[in-house]
């Protein structure tokens, strides 16, 4: 073979070895996409098995017959329980192994099976959504520096409430029962209901605020539950504060002749004495009580026991007059000729709210000229405007509805 032929030759190899890497480059190429495909596919296999398996555990969940609502009535020697279902009677039932010996107490609410009644599980108390929503989560931004004038009632108020959460030793050494409750009593507007923001602003304990009239429901024993599913939340949140506004509404002295509906009234509030002081002990539950009309309050509320301290907050001074317009003129852009001693003795008779009102349209007599300084001739025609010879509120601020 002649150097031409040789030279012909190496060359057809060098293409074919050439062809067969490129075949070889691509083939690897190719491997390397299926196994990556491969370990993608086994991924997802594991995913949707695992899918499968929840989604099958559901569908077992939603086909499992429902459970029944009931209460144990008894717990017998042999580990049986006598059971109060919603169906109606009692039954003498078994509970499941699984449940703890300890958590089956007479009074527990359970969970039946619906063929054999018997016990499959312990539920946590049942708190009405009404009840539970009183929680006062987020403090509100009013403290002691907000109220003026009331120094006297806010000792009171911190002596009765606060001091026998933060400093319970002290009246175990001198020997004596803190208060249980704080009632106040005012006209309308003197700031009953600000001095109990400022103490839930200033305590670290669970503040549970209800109105009255909440506690007022239509059908039979609806309110007396509601009333004994509030102070259970105030012992499980203890300490805790229980601040009940318009007390009236629910507190009103017991009549001979009475309405269905004044009778559901008068068992609410023979509920709230019987937690004010009955057999089970309020221990770190302070109660405080506000109303503006504390003649028409029954007897049974007002006795020591109950509310051990009735403090009034009565119609400012000009002193505390003064010091009101000093504090809600803080933020407020008030010109250098604002003499608060004067705007004090020219509103006579007004109360805290009047005060906060006069500062309001003083403001709005500066933002309707343009002007960014509130002058003495603003707040001038904001008393003329606010405590002027209006009817209603001349008849709202003589405190003809208070004794």
């Amino acid at each position: 073979m002649d150097d031409d032929q040789i030279r012909e030759f190496s060359e057809k190899m060098s293409e074919r070895i050439a062809s067969l890497e490129d075949r070889n480059d691509k083939l690897l190429e190719t491997a390397r996409r299926v196994e990556g495909e491969k370990r993608y596919a086994e991924t997802e296999l594991v995913r949707l098995q695992k899918e499968i398996r929840r989604l099958k555990q559901e569908l077992d969940r939603l086909k499992s017959p429902p459970l029944i609502i009931g209460n144990i009535r008894d717990i017998l020697a042999d580990s049986r329980v006598v059971v109060k279902s919603s169906t109606g009677p009692d039954f003498i039932v078994n509970a499941a192994e699984y449940i703890t010996k300890e958590n089956l107490v007479v009074g527990a609410r359970v969970a039946l099976n619906k063929q054999t009644l018997a016990v499959m599980g312990v539920l946590p108390p049942s708190l009405d959504p009404i009840v539970t929503g009183a929680e006062i989560i987020e403090k509100p931004p009013v403290s002691y520096e907000d109220v003026g004038g009331l120094e006297g009632q806010m000792r009171e108020l911190r002596e009765a409430v606060e001091d026998p959460l933060l400093k319970p030793e002290l009246y175990r050494k001198v020997g004596i029962e803190p208060p249980k409750g704080v009632l106040l009593v005012g006209p309308p507007g003197t700031g009953k209901t600000l001095l109990a923001k400022a103490v839930a602003n200033r305590t670290q304990a669970t503040f549970i605020r209800f109105v009255g009239s909440e506690l007022v429901q239509k059908y039979i024993g609806e309110g007396a539950r509601l009333v004994r599913e509030l102070f259970q939340l105030a012992r499980e949140k203890a300490p805790s504060i229980v601040f009940i506004d318009e007390l009236d509404s629910v507190g009103a002295k017991r009549l001979e002749v009475a309405t269905s509906g004044d009778r559901e009234v008068q068992r609410t509030l023979m509920q709230l004495l019987a937690e004010l002081d009955g057999f089970n002990p309020l221990g770190e539950v302070k109660i405080i009580g506000a109303t503006n009309r504390p003649d028409i309050l029954d007897e049974a509320l007002l006795r020591p026991g109950r509310f051990d301290r009735i403090i009034e907050i009565p119609m400012p001074g000009v002193e505390s007059r003064m010091t009101i317009f000093k504090i809600h003129t803080r933020k407020m852009n008030v010109a250098a000729d604002v003499e608060f001693a004067g705007l004090a003795s020219k509103s006579d008779g007004a109360t805290g709210a009047d005060i906060h009102a006069i500062c309001t349209e003083a403001g709005m007599f500066a933002i309707r000229e343009d002007r960014e300084v509130v002058s003495m001739a603003d707040f001038e025609r904001a008393v003329d405007k606010v405590l002027g010879d209006n009817p209603i509120r001349s008849a709202d601020s003589s405190g003809a509805m208070y004794a």
